[in-house]
């Protein structure tokens, strides 16, 4: 007997998972291997900063890619792998943030706290990544569990992180504005579907109530 096409999604995710992780920690190996080679070019903490900031922004919109690709493909496995994604995404998020705290401004807390007063983009980088934190420490299955519905409600932030963290980097940028417009069109489209499935979810959902309203009066009659 065949497997049915969904175990063989599974059995292929059990085994893409382990060198999926790999391959999201392969960013990182090679900023350390440029780091050693002295090939981060004449401003090294800018390139960690800008790197560790786009693979923040790219695993936050592969994660949200997910829902899609279940929705539109019927691959329901995919979401197995939405919880690593946005890890990544946060792990990415944190390097990012140490860079500027550590390596930018050497601890100097006064200096943080007037740019993040004071500059507009670091301003709404900060709120991204502190939106962030919440989303990792209850991404656990026990968390899920406590939360229930409002686990789903809590993790739709991503969104608003995503749209932040797109912000953060157009009002970044001084000339090429190319990568960022090139994230905020793939962010566009995912709003515009998630925008899209909750009109036709709830349009579904009053069709439903409307019909047993119907079924309750004919009962009544």
């Amino acid at each position: 007997m065949s497997r049915p096409p969904h175990n063989h999604l599974l059995l292929i995710l059990r085994y893409l998972k382990p060198t999926l992780f790999l391959t999201c920690l392969l960013p990182l190996a090679l900023l350390v291997w440029d780091g050693f080679h002295d090939a981060l070019g004449a401003n090294p903490i800018e390139t960690i900063t800008h790197r560790t900031g786009d693979w923040t922004l790219r695993f936050l919109l592969i994660t949200l890619t997910m829902t899609p690709l279940r929705r539109l493909m019927g691959w329901n496995g995919v979401l197995r792998l939405r919880r690593m994604l946005g890890l990544f995404a946060f792990f990415y998020a944190c390097l990012h943030f140490l860079t500027y705290l550590v390596l930018d401004q050497f601890f100097d807390w006064d200096a943080i706290i007037r740019d993040i007063a004071k500059r507009p983009y670091i301003t709404i980088g900060f709120s991204a990544f502190v939106l962030l934190i919440p989303l990792a420490v209850t991404s656990t299955k026990a968390m899920m569990r406590r939360l229930g519905r409002r686990w789903g409600q809590l993790h739709r932030l991503t969104y608003l992180v995503a749209i932040f963290g797109v912000i953060h980097y157009l009002w970044l940028v001084k000339a090429d504005y190319l990568p960022p417009a090139l994230y905020a069109s793939v962010l566009a489209i995912l709003l515009g579907l998630r925008l899209w499935w909750w009109r036709v979810d709830g349009d579904a959902e009053t069709g439903r109530g409307q019909r047993h309203a119907r079924r309750a009066l004919t009962d009544i009659k």
